[in-house]
C-alpha cells in the first residue's frame, strides 16, 4: 500500500548539508523483517516508522532501523521524525512540547523558535572504559594510547565511547582503520570560535568503518560527559560533519534541573509516498 513518506536533513539550516533521515509517517501494520528491508533499501544512516503510542502520555510512538539492525534511541531520528510528524499535521497534546515514544523509553521534545530539541536520555552506561578497549580504539584511529587526552563510556543506546582529543584540529585530522566499536571523538576548539567542539562520530560498518555525517545521541552523552566533568559550559554548539563536507551544528543548552537538552535545524527535502 501506498504511505505517506519525508526524507529531511537535521542538524543543518542548509539543505543536502546535515544527516539525512527516511521518515514512514505511516508505519502500521508492517512487520519488523519489512521496515529492516526498506531500511536496507534506502542505506540511510537511519529510517523511521511512526506508530500510533502505546504509552497514553506520548504522541507517537517510533522505531528506528539502520540498514543493519534496529536501535533503541538515536538523536537525529528523533528530531527528524518529529519535524516530519509535525509537518504532517500531528498535533501533540502540549503545543510546546511533544513527547515520543521508542524501544528508550519516553523522549521529550521542545520547540523553541524554529527548532525542535529533544531532551537528552539517561545514560545507560558510563565510567571508565577497559584498557585493552581504549589501546585498540587508538590503533584504529591511528593515534599512540597517549594522544588520548580522556576516555569513557558515554552510551544512551547506540554503545559510544567517548574519546577527548586536545583539540578541534587533531580530530579533524584523524584517517581512522576499522573500528570494532561505536566511538565519538571530540576536539575543543579555541576560546572565541563560533563552535566549541568538533565532534567526529565512527561506527563498525560492512567490513569498513563508517562516519556518521551529525549525530544527535552521541552529542547528548558527549554534553553529559563535558558538562559533568567541568570541561564546558552550556550553551554550545558543536561542529560535525566537518571532515566529510557536511556542515552539522549540534546545539546544546540545559534546563532549570540540569537536563540536557540536544537542538538543530531541520529541512525537508523530499515528500511523497512509498509502497509498502
Amino acid at each position: 500500500m501506498l504511505r505517506p513518506f519525508s526524507q529531511v536533513d537535521v542538524f543543518t539550516d542548509q539543505p543536502y548539508r546535515g544527516n539525512a533521515l527516511a521518515v514512514v509517517l505511516d508505519g502500521q501494520d508492517l512487520t519488523a523483517e519489512e521496515m529492516q528491508r526498506f531500511a536496507a533499501w534506502t542505506n540511510l544512516a537511519e529510517t523511521t516508522f511512526v506508530l500510533p503510542p502505546q504509552d497514553p502520555a506520548a504522541d507517537y510512538r517510533v522505531r528506528i532501523f539502520t540498514p543493519d539492525v534496529e536501535l533503541p534511541f538515536a538523536g537525529h531520528p528523533t528530531l527528524g521524525t518529529c519535524h516530519a510528524w509535525l509537518e504532517a499535521g500531528g498535533v501533540p497534546r502540549d503545543k510546546g512540547e511533544i513527547v515520543q515514544e521508542c524501544a528508550a523509553g519516553l523522549v521529550r521534545v521542545r520547540r523553541t523558535g524554529g527548532r525542535l530539541a529533544f531532551e537528552a536520555p539517561p545514560l545507560i552506561r558510563s565510567g571508565p572504559v577497559e584498557e585493552p578497549l581504549v589501546e585498540e580504539i587508538a590503533r584504529s584511529l591511528g593515534l599512540p594510547r597517549g594522544d588520548i587526552v580522556d576516555v569513557e563510556w558515554a552510551d544512551n543506546g547506540p554503545g559510544w565511547v567517548a574519546v577527548l582529543l586536545a583539540d578541534a584540529e587533531s580530530v579533524l585530522a584523524l584517517r581512522p582503520g576499522t573500528v570494532s566499536a561505536r566511538v565519538g571523538v571530540v576536539g575543543p576548539y579555541p576560546a572565541g570560535s563560533p563552535c566549541a567542539f568538533e565532534v567526529r562520530a565512527f561506527t563498525p560498518g560492512r567490513g569498513a568503518t563508517v562516519e556518521d555525517p551529525v549525530t544527535g545521541s552521541l552529542n547528548a552523552s558527549l554534553a553529559q560527559w563535558l558538562l559533568r566533568t567541568g570541561r564546558v559550559k552550556a550553551p554550545y554548539v558543536a561542529s560535525q560533519g566537518t571532515a566529510i563536507g557536511r556542515a552539522g551544528r549540534v546545539r546544546i543548552t540545559t534546563g532549570l534541573q540540569e537536563d540536557v537538552w540536544v537542538g538543530g535545524d531541520v529541512i525537508t527535502c523530499v515528500t511523497g509516498h512509498v509502497e509498502l
